[in-house]
């Protein structure tokens, strides 16, 4: 009887059903939302007075049906990034997870909703996701290449690495590939101050990469 009940909470054990010695003191997981710290102000709106004027209409719906379809991919990640663990290094060449702190969703996936957020609110492109039914004139593919918090010196900062492509997909031709890259560096020693840098170095390469696509007539 007792083999039958030492063999069955060690296959219990390794199913991760039970959790032998955890520390009941043991601080709860923290879920962060990452963010646009700093998103660009919408477009101005027409006042009354231009609303009811035809031209003023005519005019905004002319420049509204003349501006390009983007195509905002959704922003890739390399393996380790794919996750939902906020990433740190201690020493060059490693990486480590921060064990009580989570995003609310994975980088990649939020960085695209920001971007497609913030693209629309510029107002020069008609902004839709791919893989729709909306064809477009241009895509821009994305790949989040770094995003941690560099420790190595205390209290270090966030250091984010994207490469953006962007395509004329009427002409099937590439227009332009850049690196964007920005180390914001932490207020304090933690995972609460490396998710606020976080947002403030997304907010600065959106700044970057806006201005960027804006050199693409």
């Amino acid at each position: 009887m007792k083999t039958r009940l030492s063999l069955m909470a060690f296959v219990l054990a390794l199913s991760g059903c039970v959790n032998f010695g955890q520390n009941a003191n043991a601080p709860g997981v923290v879920y962060y939302v990452l963010n646009d710290a700093a998103p660009a102000a919408s477009p101005t709106p027409l006042t009354a007075d231009a609303l009811k004027a035809p031209d003023s209409l005519r005019a905004e719906a002319r420049e509204k049906s003349s501006a390009p379809t983007l195509l905002v991919l959704d922003t890739t990640t390399g393996g380790f990034y794919d996750s939902d663990q906020l990433v740190f290094s201690r020493s060059a060449g490693t990486r480590g997870q921060y064990q009580f702190a989570r995003w609310t969703e994975r980088p990649g996936r939020r960085f695209a909703e920001l971007l497609r957020a913030r693209l629309d609110r510029l107002g020069r492109y008609r902004v839709a996701p791919a893989g729709g039914v909306v064809r477009g004139d241009l895509m821009l593919d994305t790949r989040l290449i770094e995003f941690y918090h560099d420790a190595t010196s205390e209290p270090g900062h966030v250091r984010l690495e994207l490469r953006a492509e962007l395509v004329d997909l009427k002409q099937r031709r590439l227009l332009g590939r850049h690196t964007f890259e920005q180390k914001v560096p932490l207020t304090t020693y933690d995972a609460a101050g490396a998710a606020q840098a976080s947002s403030l170095a997304v907010s600065r390469v959106l700044d970057d990469l806006g201005v960027w696509l804006a050199t693409f007539k």
